[in-house]
């Protein structure tokens, strides 16, 4: 009997060999041959995969996306009872570079940022996401307001952008070691302490 393939563990095993590279060379340091040897593949495999390099960071970067939801939904669900705050929160972490998987991860969003500056496709396809980010944390607002955990003067929109500017812009700090990942959290605390005062 031939063996089965499953296709989409294939791509999965394309994409995760295409993130691994990217943290150490970043995406135009990056070939498909490259990606074919680190995934364990012959180029014509991923080539059967991914017609293009563009369509195979189109899908890494979708992959990602996936990881990141799953492990966010996993850590609020075994938080308790979600509520806004607690799912913020873990929205929040979960940006932050903390250990090497989370530091990967961030490096892969800073090299597709690079590349995304200079290619208009590319930067379609890493904004895609951040309005539904955005208006997500809005509505997590709109709805501690309406339980009465955050003040009603509080313009949703608003926060959910320092929010998101919160968390985003203290990775690079990270990195560079100018904040711990423990002072980054403290700081999204505090900020979210601030926020839910009823």
């Amino acid at each position: 009997m031939p063996k089965q393939v499953d296709h989409e563990q294939r791509r999965v095993q394309i994409a995760e060999a295409l993130q691994r590279l990217t943290t150490r060379a970043g995406l135009e340091g990056v070939s498909l041959r490259q990606v074919a040897a680190e995934a364990g593949m012959s180029m014509g495999s991923v080539q059967h995969y991914f017609g293009t390099k563009d369509e195979m960071l189109r899908y890494a970067l979708e992959h990602r996306h996936k990881l990141r939801s799953e492990r966010i939904t996993a850590k609020v669900l075994a938080g308790g009872p979600p509520t806004p705050r607690s799912i913020l929160r873990a929205c929040l972490v979960e940006v932050l570079p903390r250990d090497p998987d989370s530091e990967a991860d961030f490096l892969i969003g800073v090299a597709y940022f690079i590349r995304a500056v200079a290619d208009p496709a590319m930067a379609k396809a890493f904004g895609e996401g951040v309005p539904e980010l955005l208006a997500f944390f809005a509505d997590q607002v709109r709805q501690a307001q309406e339980a009465g955990d955050v003040p009603a003067s509080a313009d949703p929109e608003t926060e959910a952008s320092l929010l998101w500017a919160i968390a985003d812009s203290q990775g690079s700090e990270i990195l560079m070691g100018h904040r711990t990942p423990a002072q980054a959290i403290s700081t999204v605390d505090y900020y979210l302490d601030r926020l839910f005062t009823p």
